[in-house]
């Protein structure tokens, strides 16, 4: 067990990881979608400790937001994954590892894995958390599961919120690669957000992905043409 942690926070893990996502994943992603990063000015000054929070529609996503991240925040960023599709075979699992420092998801709710996330923001390893659970089927964003809230109220850590935009036009679940052309994507971060005083987990849940729907539907206008550009918000 004391194996498994240390590969979150071993300087020799993440120096492995910059060669692969920074000299592999990242140079890949950019070459196949045309990128615009908005926001990392307000990340300035943010701790070890952080959950980032993003909606959920493309498998582009995790490489997109660990390539727009300063390397200061992406250094030991963990990403949560699903546990029944990343972790069943040992080629997956390591690779799922080297590339994104992944931790394991339970989708079913059978096993919950809310401890182990908890102890790695408790030992300064910040989170990547995509509440839907699933990526979306049409680019709209879904509901979010509150566990993302509920381990930033455990230990004190924001909430980065991040929308994601284009990239469920530019790799629509079901295909096998992004499309060609090189589409527009935009990774927008918004400011930490923390949970306030008597806020439950829900509710908290509720104002990040508020958030979240703000800054997706600030930026659609700029990259998606009116008859692709899904609504923030399902009904």
């Amino acid at each position: 067990m004391i194996a498994t942690r240390d590969r979150f926070t071993s300087r020799f893990q993440a120096a492995a990881r910059f060669v692969a996502q920074r000299g592999i994943l990242k140079p890949v992603a950019w070459s196949v979608v045309s990128v615009t990063v908005v926001g990392t000015e307000k990340l300035k000054g943010l701790g070890k400790s952080f959950v980032v929070v993003a909606n959920h529609s493309s498998h582009l996503d995790a490489p997109l937001i660990m390539g727009a991240l300063p390397r200061k925040l992406a250094r030991y960023l963990a990403a949560g994954a699903a546990a029944d599709y990343f972790f069943d075979v040992w080629w997956r699992r390591g690779l799922t590892a080297l590339f994104f420092n992944a931790f394991p998801v339970d989708r079913t709710g059978a096993n919950s894995r809310t401890v182990s996330a908890r102890t790695l923001l408790e030992r300064g390893v910040p989170l990547l958390v995509f509440p839907e659970g699933t990526r979306s089927r049409d680019g709209r964003i879904g509901s979010f599961k509150p566990g993302a809230a509920s381990l930033a109220s455990a230990t004190g850590s924001p909430c980065v919120p991040v929308a994601l935009v284009g990239a469920s036009v530019a790799h629509p679940r079901g295909s096998s690669w992004p499309k060609p052309g090189r589409l527009p994507v935009v990774v927008a971060f918004g400011s930490p957000m923390t949970v306030g005083d008597d806020e439950t987990p829900a509710a908290f849940m509720t104002r990040v992905r508020d958030e979240i729907v703000r800054l997706h539907d600030e930026h659609a206008p700029r990259i998606l043409p009116a008859p692709s550009r899904p609504e923030g918000e399902i009904e």
